[in-house]
């Protein structure tokens, strides 16, 4: 099965852009309320929202990375996306938020966990043969 190498938490990130720098629009706007019980609601903001996303995406990830056998350009494209996130939380003061924090915080573990399980090797497959049972 052949896997275009694709960084998944680019989506989220373009989305954190496009709503930064196109709709100019604060992250802790209310989207939605979750109703909960005795009157109360638990209000979900755009950051919000783009986290839950991100972290959906990095469960997809995972399972990219342990049931199919991810390639070295998708390991390259997930760190490059570490980077360009980092740089834009130190070089551009007007997205510097907590949203887009988490958002890096959640591509190095995109990263690390490709490397953990790209570097561990294979479990193999033992077969036992029974020798004793040809005695009987």
């Amino acid at each position: 099965m052949y896997v275009i190498a694709f960084p998944l938490l680019l989506i989220p990130f373009a989305l954190y852009n496009m709503i930064a720098f196109l709709l100019n629009m604060p992250f802790t706007d209310t989207l939605f309320s979750i109703p909960l019980m005795a009157d109360r609601r638990l209000p979900v903001t755009t950051g919000d929202l783009l986290l839950v996303i991100a972290m959906l995406l990095i469960y997809v990830e995972v399972l990219k990375v342990t049931r199919v056998s991810k390639t070295v350009m998708d390991h390259l494209l997930s760190f490059i996306l570490l980077a360009a996130m980092v740089a834009e939380i130190v070089l551009v003061p007007r997205v510097t938020t907590p949203t887009l924090m988490l958002m890096a915080v959640l591509s190095f573990v995109d990263v690390i966990i490709g490397l953990s399980v790209r570097g561990r090797p294979r479990p193999r497959e033992i077969m036992y043969e029974d020798h004793d049972r040809d005695r009987f």
